[in-house]
């Protein structure tokens, strides 16, 4: 039976962090595999950090790997990773926007369709969403740059909850580069060059603000251009340079 790591990254999540936690605890000792959670703060400003401590002292399956500087959601997921021992690994934000009680359908989902790694959409025709016109407008055009780019033969990148055999993130995370924006595409990408079997799962999303989650604070037009640098840095290491074949 396959072990599972649960890689919780955290950025002044004080107000819902432990609920957020102890939800994804009930489900992980739901699947009845064997299981830790790898809890990142990433150098938050608030009580984060307190919070993470507190609830492994309860709970001997999660620790906290305490960032000195803020390296960015993408950087906090890989040193998550770099920290963490399961077969499986996944990726799920501290917030209550999207439920851990998901969870279970993405381990199906790996199981059923033999894949490699298993990615949350928004655009899965199966998929409840709710979250801002605005948001829907750029996350769509994002989806038809990637494919021009990329021709990657997935319907979202940018989801929080992505399930990964371990064997993926130990190929693709010495070879990434982005840590903060394009984090997301820059694992997928690698992923699909290197032949690994993507799977998209439908999701249930519900962006009401409680979770502070990264659609909820608005469109950035700083966010957007970093985020179209990164995607096209990403290309061009890519299609140009061959810098992932040399690595």
């Amino acid at each position: 039976m396959p072990t599972l790591s649960a890689i919780v990254p955290c950025y002044n999540k004080e107000k819902v962090v432990h609920k957020a936690l102890s939800d994804i605890l009930s489900v992980l000792q739901a699947t009845g595999l064997k299981y830790e959670m790898v809890l990142v703060n990433d150098a938050s400003k608030d009580g984060t950090l307190k919070e993470l401590h507190k609830f492994a002292e309860q709970h001997p399956e999660a620790r906290v790997v305490a960032l000195p500087a803020n390296l960015g959601k993408g950087g906090a997921l890989l040193e998550g990773f770099r920290q963490s021992k399961g077969d499986l690994v996944l990726f799920v934000d501290a917030d209550l926007d999207l439920s851990p009680a998901q969870i279970p359908r993405f381990l199906d989902y790996m199981e059923r369709f033999r894949a490699d790694v298993v990615i949350g959409s928004k655009n899965h025709p199966d998929s409840i969403v709710k979250y801002p016109l605005a948001r829907k407008i750029l996350s769509r055009g994002y989806l038809y740059l990637n494919f021009i780019l990329f021709q990657l033969p997935i319907s979202d990148t940018q989801v929080g909850m992505k399930l990964f055999r371990r064997e993926v993130l130990e190929y693709a995370v010495p070879k990434m580069l982005v840590k903060k924006y394009a984090y997301d595409l820059e694992l997928l990408v690698l992923a699909r060059y290197a032949g690994y079997h993507i799977k998209d799962a439908p999701i249930e999303l519900a962006m009401g603000g409680k979770g502070g989650d990264r659609y909820m604070s608005g469109v950035n037009p700083a966010q957007i251009f970093f985020i179209f640098w990164d995607t096209m840095a990403i290309w061009y290491r890519l299609k140009i340079l061959k810098y992932y074949d040399k690595k």
